[in-house]
């Protein structure tokens, strides 16, 4: 088949290989993305797919608090400009309200009536529009929740109150303080921001990503020339590895690298006084897999002119 030099540039963005070892590649695995990305990591070209970088829309991501439980909200807008409207905050606090009423149910949420209005979250937002002057979408919602513990939210680079690009919630279930809970929630919650696990746990860790990444690891360890024995060895501390990577329990502790979480949470439990686990978290990043249409400025210009 033939290789276009969109699916070269797109291959280079995901792995930082040379452009030749790019289209060689996508040759190699007739244009099929994640297996170019492989066999350039077989080769060692590439270290590692970094598909899950690319972003491209904006806005806010909101969230708003009850009791033992909290939601995330996504708001997209055309541009970064309108994160700065106050009108436009006001509008994300809003549906964070909303969302938390229906359970972070997105499509509940989207249908539900908004604060002080007869009109819908989707109609409001249809309406703002003419009034902010881009154009907006509610693209999703999510919530946890605790029947004892605490569940944190953290915002990082905070636009307003409960309002930036990226948010987290974290849960821990515990019949302890709750505040104590509360505020080790909050640390988790600012490593998650910072590492954007792959899981909670190894059990709920996808599969298929696990039989990739030995599949990866097994093609590496053969180019050794060492016994199947010491191989097999060879892939198994590696893929402990990639769990230290990955999982969020086996991550090393930001705030304490000498600690995994799972010992981190371990240490907490004297504070929160009964035994602890996290229940869930989870990781809204504004934009995150969205591709924003590419344009060429100069091009829209001469248009402009020509018009």
């Amino acid at each position: 088949m033939s290789i276009t030099a969109a699916q070269v540039k797109e291959l280079r963005e995901l792995t930082g290989a040379g452009m030749m070892d790019c289209k060689a590649a996508l040759a190699e695995t007739n244009g099929d993305m994640d297996a170019a990305v492989d066999w350039l990591r077989k080769k060692g070209i590439a270290k590692a797919d970094k598909k899950a970088g690319r972003t491209a829309a904006e806005g806010l991501i909101g969230s708003d608090t009850g009791v033992r439980e909290a939601v995330l909200v996504e708001v997209n807008s055309e541009t970064d400009f309108v994160a700065r409207n106050e009108a436009f905050q006001e509008l994300v606090r809003n549906v964070a309200k909303v969302a938390l009423a229906h359970g972070g149910d997105t499509e509940k949420t989207a249908a539900a009536k908004y604060p002080h209005s007869d009109k819908s979250v989707t109609d409001t937002i249809k309406d703002a529009v003419g009034t902010i002057g881009e154009n907006m979408s509610f693209r999703r919602a999510a919530r946890l929740g605790v029947e004892q513990g605490a569940v944190a939210t953290y915002i990082h680079n905070a636009v307003a109150d409960g309002l930036g690009k990226l948010g987290v919630l974290v849960a821990i279930e515990t019949t302890g303080d709750a505040k104590a809970a509360g505020a080790f929630a909050r640390q988790v919650a600012m490593h998650v921001a910072a590492t954007n696990p792959a899981s909670l746990d190894v059990d709920s860790l996808d599969p298929t990503a696990v039989a990739r990444e030995r599949a990866v690891l097994t093609e590496q360890a053969r180019e050794s020339g060492k016994p199947d024995n010491v191989i097999e060895k060879m892939i198994d501390g590696r893929i402990r590895k990639f769990y230290e990577e990955v999982v969020l329990v086996k991550q090393a502790f930001v705030i304490n690298p000498d600690l995994t979480v799972e010992a981190a949470l371990k240490a907490a439990e004297k504070d929160i006084g009964a035994p602890a686990r996290i229940s869930g978290f989870v990781r809204f990043a504004l934009g995150e897999g969205i591709e924003k249409e590419e344009s060429d400025f100069a091009a829209e210009v001469a248009a402009a002119v020509k018009g």
